[in-house]
């Protein structure tokens, strides 16, 4: 039986300081696999937004009568709720001195510096050392992928490929704030690896 991996160092060690990885990237880039595999790592919370929030949105989205996420009746309604949820947990964790691993698209984060300063600052304050990390890939492999996984919450975005493929562009786009970029097609292995060089001292 393989033996269980022993939580690695976070950023800080010895300052009182834990991890805060804050995972970004498109749909299908392997932000819940790559934030699974790092929690084990770091022996940290694993909060994504999917499972944290996923429950209510079905209730939001029943109630407004909209499938698609990323509708704004829907995601205008939803957006600010959800992060802060994300937000608040990570708080907690982090004042307790346990490590967390947060995963969401997080659009506005990466392209607005302010924004990533509002929720840089924040866990920091409670005592995180915070790193926002972005899987990237090429648009056309992320539809591919969306077709792989045909999950209902995709269905809406793969209605009109060639219309999505233009959003995708957009979110391709390299982040305006600081970050670590990881290319989502290398082996996930060397993808822990290079987070794990970035959070720790």
């Amino acid at each position: 039986m393989a033996a269980r991996a022993e939580p690695d160092a976070g950023p800080g060690a010895g300052t009182g300081r834990v991890a805060a990885v804050v995972l970004t990237g498109a749909p299908a880039t392997g932000k819940s696999t790559l934030g699974r595999l790092l929690a084990r790592h770091l022996g940290a919370a694993l909060v994504d937004q999917d499972v944290a929030t996923g429950p209510l949105l079905d209730v939001v989205r029943r109630l407004v009568g909209v499938d698609d996420l990323d509708d704004a009746r829907l995601a205008g309604l939803t957006r600010s709720a959800r992060y802060e949820v994300l937000a608040a947990v990570a708080v907690d964790n982090l004042r307790a001195g346990v490590p967390v691993v947060l995963v969401a698209p997080y659009t506005s984060e990466r392209n607005d510096p302010a924004a990533w300063s509002r929720l840089e600052r924040r866990l920091a304050a409670a005592g995180g050392a915070p790193v926002l990390a972005w899987l990237s890939l090429d648009p056309h492999e992320i539809l591919r992928r969306l077709r792989e996984r045909d999950a209902a919450r995709d269905r809406p975005k793969l209605a009109d490929p060639d219309a999505y493929l233009r959003v995708l562009a957009r979110l391709a786009a390299e982040p305006a704030t600081p970050h670590l970029a990881l290319r989502a097609d290398e082996d996930p292995a060397v993808l822990v690896s290079r987070v794990l060089e970035a959070v720790r001292p």
